[in-house]
């Protein structure tokens, strides 16, 4: 059996999705995929998703998302960041047209797109009145979801949290965290992870140890009727795909 094939259906109350920022394969982990088929291809038949930041950059073309869903099997999902003109250019104020433009393009992954990551500035504070609108916005645009990984310290106090809780926003657990001062507070009854390796952002592996617990921890959520997504975003060393295959091969075991 497959590893895919033990994640639950998409009707069905709770799933474990484990992947990496991109689809890269490194030279050193590709005996751990199928030979054949484009990286994508080859990816989505040994993990379960992928989250997609190149979007945060530029835009791809509807056919280019319809394409990427097309190459993967039904249970796959993608995680699409929201483009940083919505977030860092226009700091989620008159977002309509760049809007509309993203949820064209990022809408052909049809039922496969599992969720939209919003990434906020550091700098961008807390207003309960704009992250209202935006966050309303959103959830009227996509019935997937939203994931909303802050990095200002205001983004953790109780009045950030309620309106999180009330709109349904899935806040992100992030290593390492950015802007949090406490543990962590959820938001919603699905689990959001992006791993950026630590201590060297973006670079650093994990150790099999906490790995091991990551995977025995994501158990548990999904055994209680969460939905797990863990995103592993050390890409800059080839990281992510071994700490990824360690994680889902604890879970395959389970």
């Amino acid at each position: 059996m497959s590893h895919t094939d033990d994640f639950q259906h998409p009707n069905q109350p709770a799933r474990l999705l484990v992947g990496c920022a991109g689809w890269t394969i490194p030279g050193a982990d590709r005996d751990a995929f199928p030979s054949e088929g484009s990286h994508l291809e080859k990816f989505a038949r040994v993990l379960s998703a992928v989250e997609i930041n190149s979007s945060f950059y530029r835009p791809h073309r509807p056919e280019t998302y319809a394409r990427w869903a097309d190459c993967v099997p039904a249970q796959f999902r993608f995680s699409v960041k929201l483009p940083r003109s919505i977030t860092h250019d226009a700091k989620l104020r008159d977002i309509a047209e760049p809007l509309r433009d993203f949820a064209s393009q990022a809408g052909a992954l049809g039922s496969k797109l599992g969720c939209v990551l919003v990434q906020l500035p550091p700098k961008l504070g807390f207003d309960p009145e704009l992250a209202g609108e935006f966050f309303a916005r959103l959830k009227e645009t996509f019935s997937c979801t939203i994931a909303c990984e802050a990095r200002h310290p205001e983004w953790f106090a109780d009045g950030a949290s309620e309106l999180l809780e009330r709109q349904g926003i899935t806040r992100v657990i992030a290593d390492p965290p950015k802007g949090q001062d406490g543990p962590h507070r959820p938001t919603t009854d699905t689990i959001y992870v992006r791993l950026h390796g630590a201590p060297r952002i973006y670079y650093s592996s994990y150790g099999d140890d906490y790995l091991d617990e990551l995977a025995c921890n994501m158990l548990e959520h999904a055994r209680a009727g969460r939905t797990v997504w863990t995103i592993f975003d050390n890409t800059a060393s080839g990281a992510s795909v071994p700490n990824a295959l360690r994680v889902q091969g604890v879970i395959a075991k389970a």
